[in-house]
């Protein structure tokens, strides 16, 4: 399912305008994205949390020539499914 797809599905079920569907989807992904980005977490019970976690420098090898490289460290956004959600797809 691409966003279109799902833009359509939520005006399907809440009843509201595509264009309200579509700007109700991008105000929870932008929430959902500066509130990771500050480092905070969003847990949406049962479906999940989000969160942004810190990878440790470390090396690594290039694949084409096999030379050591160092891999500066970095932060990642995270994405841990809750139980029901889990369940669901179980």
């Amino acid at each position: 399912m691409n966003k279109v797809e799902l833009v359509n599905t939520l005006s399907a079920k809440t009843g509201q305008t595509k264009r309200a569907s579509e700007e109700m989807l991008d105000a929870i992904l932008d929430t959902i994205k500066d509130t990771v980005s500050d480092g905070d977490k969003v847990t949406l019970v049962g479906f999940g949390t989000f969160a942004m976690t810190e990878r440790s420098a470390r090396r690594g090898r290039n694949p084409r020539t096999g030379d050591a490289i160092d891999i500066p460290a970095k932060k990642v956004p995270r994405f841990v499914p809750g139980k029901d959600f889990k369940d669901a797809v179980a």
